[in-house]
């Protein structure tokens, strides 16, 4: 017999066997992403109820750190969406990159929630 036989094994550990499995890791991320961007998305709507009782001073102080704030929370959640695809995307090719950016998908909504709250100036 020839030693390349066992070259062929079904149990030979090519690299596939995790390759297979990488989709899991996106799965996971969009169960926790889009809940969680949908949830930070409505708290940074509904903030600006927090200042519908403050004084004028307040309520312009406010306004003027809404907008910057608002613009890092949009922006913010939108590169969470392009990550989460991205993950999606390298699932097949490169999956150690997909577990990555799976990882880095909720990562990222968690931060621009926390970039919001500390850019808010609150009354």
């Amino acid at each position: 017999m020839p030693d390349n036989v066992t070259d062929d094994a079904p149990d030979s550990t090519d690299g596939t066997g995790s390759a297979r499995h990488t989709w899991v890791a996106s799965l996971i991320s969009t169960v926790v992403t889009l809940p969680l961007a949908f949830f930070a998305l409505v708290y940074s709507m509904f903030s600006p109820m927090a200042c519908d009782s403050c004084s004028e001073a307040d309520a312009h102080r406010f306004d003027a750190s809404f907008g910057p704030a608002w613009t890092v929370s949009c922006c913010g959640l939108l590169l969470s969406l392009v990550i989460l695809v991205a993950s999606w995307v390298c699932a097949r090719r490169r999956p150690p990159a997909a577990i990555g950016l799976a990882v880095a998908a909720p990562a990222t909504v968690f931060f621009t929630w926390v970039a919001f709250m500390t850019l808010i100036n609150w009354p």
